[in-house]
């Protein structure tokens, strides 16, 4: 693999104070969509008394937000493409704030409903307009490096920082205000993007193919619902029948993507096999990090007998060693080869879950220490592997690249989740009692729930001893992403190109 260090750049292709400016200014969006996936976290019961939705109605308000990101990813990351990433990012600015002003003021569950969706819809405009800007923004390998680290750092850290400020929020607003947050972000983001932020798009994009977006969410939008529902409440039928169907339009959309010059998905971005590697490798990462999640969580609470804002204040904990994991990583692939140091995170990202695997009814540092330990791994992960299939996507096609990357990503996250989790509910299930009610059996909260001393030191065991063993299996699968790592990447050089196309003509405020 080609180093970083033999890539040189010229004097005019190195960003300078005004392009991190604008990076800063670009991180806004990225924080704001990552703490939304968890900002309800502490508002449910709020919402609950005031707004009384129904179980489903429930339900929905949780995922919507999600399932409309996911859905849409790939078209919007197209679009960018095709109209500018800027003007695009704008657009989404302005939807999300409005989003964020109907649902805090939203007097239904339907309206709430409503309103998270079209939150997603906005989320899906501003993660690849973000990630594509930064791959035009930072010509020299180097600096796009460091700054798809921070990128990666930014977007671990916004999903923990979300449930501890809607918490902070509860404490002296009403539950509106977890939403209203949103919006001085996204009016400095729209006041300053137009004066710092460059125009790009692709010079020759071609016609847009609408019958592909209806295609690719058919595809995304089932697999993530079947594989989060299975999560949830356990595979049956309709899940898998769910999920088939998804990949039977899946399998449609690639034969259109295959057969078409003006591809949704251009064929020019898996032309260099280091960007599908990087997708691949990033969805397992994925798949890591929020299979961990599954159970980590319900620790705290479940097994310590924590609150949900103290929990939620310990798990801010491990974020603080990871905001420094991923700048260091790109810093080091910098100086070797970049494939050993992603063979590294991976080794490193098993070791947390094996620190995991060790854990009593009673081990809260030996659980931070671990998730501390394996989301060091999976960020710096994430950031090689972004920065190598943004370093070699055409730049024209940089947002749909990001876009690629960040559905490979809700893929993997939604994977791990029901594949880890079900191995932890199986081996609950199996160690609790028969005698136990139904709902003690199935989860720890249930055990927890019937205030039965007996049973809930039981549940609490058998949990811990569930948790081992799905971290057992988390570790293994990590190794063999080191390896896989190792395989994929063997031949691939680094960008062989880092010089941009040149961009539009900025529309410069002023």
């Amino acid at each position: 693999m080609t180093n970083a260090t033999s890539t040189t750049a010229e004097s005019g292709d190195l960003a300078g104070r005004r392009e991190w400016t604008a990076f800063v200014v670009l991180l806004l969006p990225l924080l704001l969509v990552s703490m939304d996936i968890s900002v309800l976290f502490f508002a449910i019961p709020s919402i609950d008394r005031d707004l009384a939705p129904s179980a489903t109605q429930q339900l929905w308000i949780f995922d919507v937000y999600g399932f409309a990101l996911a859905g849409l990813l790939i078209t919007m990351g197209s679009l960018g493409d095709r109209i500018g990433r800027r003007k695009l990012l704008l657009v989404g600015a302005l939807a999300f704030s409005a989003a964020s002003v109907a649902a805090a003021y939203a007097d239904s569950p339907e309206m709430l409903i409503a309103a998270r969706a079209l939150l997603g819809v906005g989320g899906a405009t501003l993660m690849p307009s973000t990630m594509g800007l930064v791959r035009n923004m930072f010509r020299d390998e180097r600096q796009r490096g460091r700054a798809v680290g921070i990128w990666s750092g930014a977007m671990a850290g916004g999903i923990a920082l979300g449930s501890v400020l809607s918490g902070v929020m509860l404490e002296h607003f009403w539950w509106g205000s977890v939403f209203l947050i949103n919006v001085p972000a996204m009016v400095l983001l729209l006041v300053l993007v137009p004066v710092l932020v460059p125009e790009y798009k692709d010079p020759n994009p071609g016609r847009f193919d609408f019958l592909s977006v209806p295609l690719s969410m058919g595809a995304v939008l089932p697999v993530v619902y079947g594989v989060k529902e299975s999560a949830a409440h356990g595979l049956d039928a309709k899940n898998a029948l769910i999920v088939a169907a998804g990949l039977v339009v899946g399998l449609f959309f690639v034969r259109r993507q295959r057969g078409r010059a003006d591809a949704m998905i251009s064929r020019e971005l898996f032309r260099h096999r280091g960007f599908a590697a990087g997708i691949g490798l990033n969805a397992l990462a994925a798949f890591a990090m929020m299979g961990s999640s599954f159970f980590t969580t319900q620790y705290l609470q479940s097994v310590l007998g924590m609150s949900t804002m103290e929990a939620a204040l310990w798990s801010l904990a491990p974020s603080l060693a990871v905001g420094a994991a991923a700048p260091t990583a790109t810093a080091i692939a910098q100086r070797t080869d970049r494939a050993r140091v992603i063979c590294a995170g991976f080794v490193i990202a098993a070791a947390g879950f094996a620190i995991l695997a060790l854990t009593g009814t009673d081990s809260l540092w030996l659980l931070l220490g671990g998730c501390a330990v394996m989301s060091c791994g999976i960020v710096t992960v994430m950031a090689l592997v972004s920065d190598l299939a943004l370093s070699t996507a055409p730049p024209e096609k940089a947002s749909s690249a990001a876009s690629l990357l960040e559905t490979g990503q809700e893929f993997g996250g939604a994977m791990g989740m029901a594949l880890l989790g079900a191995v932890a509910t199986a081996i609950y299930a199996a160690d609790m009692p028969g005698s136990a009610p139904e709902t003690a059996r199935k989860t720890l909260a249930g055990a927890v729930a019937t205030g039965d001393g007996s049973l809930i030191r039981v549940g609490r065991e058998a949990f811990v001893h569930s948790m081992q063993y799905a971290s057992v299996a988390g570790a293994a699968l990590l190794l063999a992403g080191a390896v896989l790592a190792a395989m994929l990447l063997r031949r691939v050089p680094g960008a062989a190109d880092t010089r941009t196309a040149a961009p539009d003509e900025p529309a410069l405020a002023g």
